[in-house]
């Protein structure tokens, strides 16, 4: 059986990386491609507990370590029990976030070295990276517009954060899509959800069955 493509959609807070997510498990399904979207953290029962105790707002929070550790756990569970089985079956895995996040919003934001946050992707994941991660790129003022309408003032802990932190984030993205131009895709997230859906798409299109 041909082991199925593992596609991960990167980006800030407000990106549109769930409906993206969406947009593609539909159109890989109507090509009659099986397929499974999933989330970071989270995917599996215990990862989306560690979901719960990383993003609720009660309490004083994680530091930075202990913050990379946690996602790192909720990750190796994720692999484990449904991304590698499903891509052993054939299916095309679609998962919103994956160990990029972790670089930029525990390595770029929180100060930890890239060496760090893939040492622990290396140990609880087996170093497993997507076959392409389309990473969405959203002009601040647009995410702002976005998450008013969408969160209010209920952000996550992580979502909330200052302007200087998602900052950081953002810049460390950029980074890792210049270094690695074979395994990012860039694509401009600006436009309707439609728009980006089609550049996505075109992004895709040497994978597609």
């Amino acid at each position: 059986m041909t082991r199925g493509k593992f596609i991960a959609l990167e980006g800030g807070e407000g990106a549109g990386k769930s409906t993206q997510a969406r947009l593609l498990a539909d159109a890989l399904r109507a090509c009659g491609q099986a397929c499974v979207v999933t989330r970071e953290p989270g995917g599996t029962p215990g990862a989306e507990a560690i979901r719960a105790l990383l993003l609720g707002t009660e309490g004083e929070g994680w530091h930075a370590r202990a913050e990379a550790l946690l996602f790192a756990a909720a990750r190796s569970d994720h692999v484990e029990r449904l991304i590698v089985p499903a891509l052993e079956r054939g299916e095309w895995v679609i998962c919103d976030r994956f160990v990029d996040s972790s670089r930029a919003y525990q390595g770029g934001g929180g100060g930890l070295s890239d060496a760090e946050v893939l040492d622990l992707h290396r140990i609880g994941s087996g170093g497993l990276l997507p076959d392409l991660t389309l990473l969405i790129e959203v002009s601040p003022e647009i995410v702002t517009q976005r998450l008013a309408a969408r969160d209010g003032d209920q952000a996550d802990r992580i979502g909330g954060r200052d302007a200087s932190y998602h900052a950081a984030v953002a810049a460390a993205f950029r980074r890792f899509a210049e270094a690695e131009p074979a395994r990012f895709a860039r694509i401009d997230g600006n436009g309707t959800a439609e728009a980006v859906h089609a550049a996505v798409l075109a992004r895709l299109e040497p994978l597609l069955p």
